[in-house]
Parts: structure tokens; C-alpha cells; sequence
């Protein structure tokens, strides 16, 4: 019997944090981040100027989010969860939606292996300086 409430109730917790984040999920309700951009150096300096190139279009200036996609400077986007090579693959071969409904994201045309290594060294800048990490 106890088993049973417990398991009610983990599924109960479960239903509430997902109906809560719920707001999230749609690009209407997706939140648009100001981004702090801190001084940058090397690979991340570099990723700066390849990140508006390729990626700001659909995520925003420095990651804070736009109509096309959500913003990458969000905990969901944390190294913990989505690690350098998840950021690679996505832009390299694309991703189906997963965590937001912007629709499945397209490889990106024309960015090289390298060049993403580098927008993700920007990338991984501006969240650290942001609180996400």
C-alpha cells in the first residue's frame, strides 16, 4: 500500500513539474535572454564572429533566444546536459526538436568541424558569464 502511494505521488510530482515547464516548450512562450557577453580571447573571440554568422539568426544575438529558436544560454543548454559534441552534431548534422517546438533544426550550410569548435568555445563563454554552467 505504501509502495503504491509513493508511486502515485512520484508520478504526481512528475506530471506537475512537466505541466509547469510546460510554457517553455512553445516559441510563443519561449523566453528571450539578455546576454551578458564577457571579454573574449582566442577560439572563443573567433566563435564570436562565426556564431553571428551562422547561428545568431535563429538563437538570438549571443544565444538570448530569437523566433526560430530558443536561446542556447539557458540551463537546459548547460555542459552537463548537453555536452561540446551535442552542440557539434547539431549544427553539423542537425537535431530533431527535443526540448522546444521551434520545429527540428537543419545541418547548418557551409560550417565546418573546426568553425563549430569555435562557436561552441563562444558559446560556452557567454553562458559561463551567465550563470550557466
Amino acid at each position: 500500500m505504501r509502495a503504491r502511494v509513493l508511486a502515485w505521488a512520484g508520478l504526481a510530482a512528475v506530471v506537475a513539474a512537466v505541466l509547469a515547464g510546460v510554457r517553455y516548450l512553445t516559441p510563443e512562450a519561449a523566453p528571450r535572454v539578455e546576454v551578458a557577453v564577457p571579454a573574449l580571447s582566442g577560439e572563443a573571440a573567433a566563435g564570436a564572429n562565426l556564431y553571428t554568422r551562422y547561428c545568431a539568426e535563429c538563437h538570438g544575438a549571443a544565444g538570448g533566444g530569437a523566433d526560430k529558436g530558443p536561446p542556447l544560454v539557458h540551463r537546459i543548454y548547460a555542459p552537463g546536459h548537453h555536452a561540446d559534441a551535442a552542440f557539434a552534431l547539431a549544427a553539423l548534422r542537425g537535431s530533431p526538436a527535443h526540448h522546444w517546438r521551434f520545429g527540428d533544426m537543419p545541418p547548418v550550410q557551409g560550417v565546418t568541424e573546426e568553425e563549430v569548435t569555435k562557436i561552441v568555445a563562444f558559446v560556452r563563454a557567454v553562458q559561463r558569464a551567465n550563470g550557466v554552467e
